[in-house]
């Protein structure tokens, strides 16, 4: 029998494509009392808004996003999509803060020839910095986004366009994150061909081809009206808890049984087909022939520890950010001056929050104005210590809310969500650090399979995909 570790959408998402495989029964186990991991969704349909405490939105582009609206429409959930489109504000106007001011980033060509501030140039002249570089002297093993991007593009490009970019993806620093794993296409263009853009053309012209279709189903309507009708987005009607959700239904109607307050302490691997795992809760021992993992990398290290010392140390080597999500409810619809999906800060700024999304220009929120702060991530520590207060985290967002937004009516709701290493980070070298735990657990011959947003990507579409891949190399 497999069994699962974890009942976010990485554990929910493996145990739903092992029982598409017809392997069961199968088990899974969560520790907390609730399933959905850091997809929570809370919905004040009274007032006509909800606050989404974790992500919010899903892209609809690539084999990962194809894969994850088959799943949305497998679980029968077409009619809770809302689409939003290419030409929506909220798919068009990204805005950063900086020099003290908000800055609108271009989304068009005539906004890349033109000079838009902070940058002292127009965007454009980085794609001819970029061909104009030339070959880098040496074939390098990574290298940091930051200095991968001010090397090809310049300084501004890396500071006010990169840097709050990872603040927006990972909570994290682009000095220290990996151009290698989050944008290998790029450094590997670099690398090969001496140039990013150059690099791209040629792996276009004589490269693999890979076009829009090459991993579209026709038979998938979500997938048919995301490409026709250009949707950028989807958002789901109920909040985005809406799909672990039906996922829990549909498991629990599919040979799956789901324990709740459940925590694996102790793992022992006897053979490639055998294993044990101890667990708090009524049951103190489950026997297995097959360990999906979706916990975080460095609880299932706890678990390994005594049986597999260095595999432990390969795991705890991934690390882990703290952010604090704060979600504002205001009972008046105009408070902002412009439409948009939000701001994000650059470190450069040093300010305590990462960025604020309008969650009320995304979809319609029945007359509010319903904001979201992301605070800290790689610098919790130093701008909140280990233990900050909650009056003193909502105090902080409000603040900026109003220093930036010049917002200065008090919200009526307001939600602080604390998430405690909620998002691992991709520094340098994570390529060959995921690559050498896969690599263990095969010469080992151990029934493991990895599964989550500490190998294969942080976001809900790449969890979901990471889920069918890694499950679909099981044998049942």
């Amino acid at each position: 029998m497999p069994v699962v570790l974890g009942g976010g959408i990485g554990g929910l998402s493996a145990a739903y494509y092992l029982s598409r495989k017809h392997i069961n029964p199968v088990r899974l186990f969560e520790k907390s009392n609730r399933f959905g991991g850091w997809i929570k969704s809370e919905n004040h349909k009274d007032k006509g808004f909800l606050f989404e405490c974790g992500p919010r939105t899903l892209r609809t582009t690539g084999p990962a996003a194809a894969n994850s609206l088959q799943l949305i429409q497998d679980l029968q959930l077409n009619e809770a999509v809302v689409p939003i489109f290419a030409g929506h504000p909220a798919s068009k106007n990204r805005m950063i803060f900086a020099n003290g001011q908000l800055n609108l980033l271009p989304s068009t060509l005539g906004g890349f020839l033109k000079r838009l501030p902070p940058f002292s140039k127009p965007l454009m002249s980085a794609v001819f910095t970029d061909m104009f570089k030339g070959r880098n002297t040496h074939k390098l093993d990574d290298e940091s986004i930051f200095d991968f991007t001010e090397r090809r593009f310049g300084k501004e490009v890396a500071q006010y366009l990169i840097s709050p970019m990872i603040c927006g993806i990972c909570a994290g620093d682009a000095k220290k994150i990996s151009v290698k794993f989050l944008m290998r296409e790029f450094f590997e263009a670099e690398q090969k061909h001496g140039g990013v853009f150059k690099g791209l053309v040629l792996n276009g012209i004589f490269g693999k081809k890979k076009t829009v279709d090459s991993f579209l189903d026709e038979t998938v309507e979500l997938q048919k009206k995301a490409k026709e009708n250009q949707w950028n987005m989807i958002l789901m009607k109920n909040g985005m808890e809406s799909i672990p959700k039906r996922l829990v239904t549909y498991l629990g109607n599919h040979s799956v049984t789901m324990d709740l307050n459940s925590e694996c302490r102790k793992i022992t691997f006897y053979n490639d087909k055998s294993m044990s795992m101890y667990m708090t809760g009524k049951e103190k021992e489950i026997q297995s022939d097959h360990l999906i993992s979706s916990l975080p990398s460095y609880k299932l290290a706890n678990c390994v520890e005594e049986q597999h010392p260095s595999l432990a140390y390969q795991l705890r080597s991934i690390e882990y950010v703290d952010v604090a999500v704060v979600n504002l409810q205001y009972s008046t619809l105009d408070l902002l001056d412009f439409d948009a999906f939000g701001f994000l800060v650059p470190p450069s700024e040093k300010l305590p929050i990462l960025g604020v999304i309008f969650d009320s220009c995304c979809s319609d929120m029945s007359g509010n104005t319903v904001l979201t702060v992301m605070m800290g991530g790689e610098w919790f520590q130093d701008y909140f210590g280990a233990k900050p207060e909650p009056n003193y985290l909502l105090n902080v967002a409000k603040s900026h809310v109003k220093d930036i937004l010049k917002i200065s009516l008090e919200p009526k709701n307001v939600k602080l969500s604390i998430l405690k290493k909620c998002i691992p980070q991709y520094t340098l070298g994570h390529y060959e650090r995921v690559e050498g735990i896969r690599k263990y657990i095969d010469q080992y011959k151990l029934p493991l399979t990895l599964v989550g947003s500490a190998y294969d990507g942080v976001g809900v579409n790449d969890v979901i995909y990471s889920a069918k891949k890694q499950v679909n190399k099981i044998t049942g």
